[in-house]
């Protein structure tokens, strides 16, 4: 059954630590994949609550929600989750809407009526700049902005690493999951973003450095078995494709700058392949919509 895909019990908050919670959610469907959906919900000092990806919206969700205090912020942290904030929107008229850069730039976006009230970057906003870190993830076409919730030691993703449970698919969605290299306990980022990551190669070494950097007890994402044990160690892994060969620290001096200038042949490479995939990605991203 697709609620099998997902971490029950769904559509209520969890907590995983202080001022921490999860929603799971029914699984959507992606271009042949079932993906199990999941919020996550950060309650402020100052008392109200940020929600992260939202999920899509019930009342009896949101009464759950709001048990835990005012929500204020709702999130759209990259380009493919932004679909359920509208309802949140329309049921919380007070709180403040944030998106990964360029999101409110995109047709689909536009047609739909979301309104985005601010940017997030690399820098956090002051209204939680003492208790979250920002990263900025970025290639063509894909953006993802990260956070670290300093108090908890949490990191939260989206789509930077998916990590799905093999044995929870359908065996006809299994050989396309592995191909994408999204199969636990080997999760990373899809192919496809890889592909376009490298593009951008220099940023995203330095981005991926600066979240190991932060050494998290925990990582979160929106899709599949988020990485609650040895957490740090497995977002090492997850990164390798882009970290191996590459200084750890996030403070690189001038020459080791200069080594993360990707390869000629692998940019190349990353080019051919991306031309071998790009149909793939627009209609992944197609679905999500």
């Amino acid at each position: 059954m697709a609620h099998d895909l997902s971490y029950p019990p769904l559509d209520q908050p969890k907590e995983v630590a202080d001022g921490v919670w999860i929603v799971d959610a029914a699984p959507i469907h992606a271009g042949g994949i079932p993906l199990p959906l999941r919020m996550t919900v950060l309650r402020l000092s100052g008392g109200e609550l940020l929600l992260h990806s939202p999920v899509p919206y019930h009342p009896g969700l949101q009464r759950a929600v709001e048990s835990l205090g005012r929500i204020g912020h709702l999130v759209a942290p990259s380009i493919g989750h932004w679909l359920f904030l509208k309802d949140w929107q329309a049921a919380c008229p007070n709180a403040i809407t944030w998106a990964v850069p360029g999101l409110e730039d995109r047709s689909q976006v536009r047609r739909s009526g979301l309104a985005i009230d601010a940017e997030l970057s690399d820098r956090p906003p002051r209204v939680w700049a003492n208790e979250i870190d920002q990263v900025l993830v970025a290639g063509p076409v894909f953006k993802e902005i990260c956070l670290f919730h300093r108090p908890s030691r949490t990191l939260l993703l989206t789509d930077l690493i998916i990590n799905l449970e093999g044995d929870l698919l359908p065996v006809f969605a299994r050989p396309l999951a592995r191909l994408l290299g999204i199969v636990a306990p080997e999760g990373r980022a899809p192919l496809y973003l890889r592909l376009l990551l490298r593009l951008n190669h220099r940023d995203t070494v330095r981005a991926a450095q600066r979240l190991v950097a932060f050494n998290p007890d925990r990582v979160i994402f929106a899709h599949g078995h988020w990485f609650d044990r040895d957490a740090a160690g497995e977002l090492r892994r997850s990164l390798a494709w882009i970290l191996d060969g590459q200084s750890a620290s996030p403070r690189l001096s001038a020459a080791s700058a200069t080594t993360t200038r990707a390869p000629l042949r692998s940019t190349a490479l990353a080019g051919l392949a991306l031309a071998g995939v790009w149909g793939l990605f627009a209609y992944l991203r197609r679905s999500r919509r």
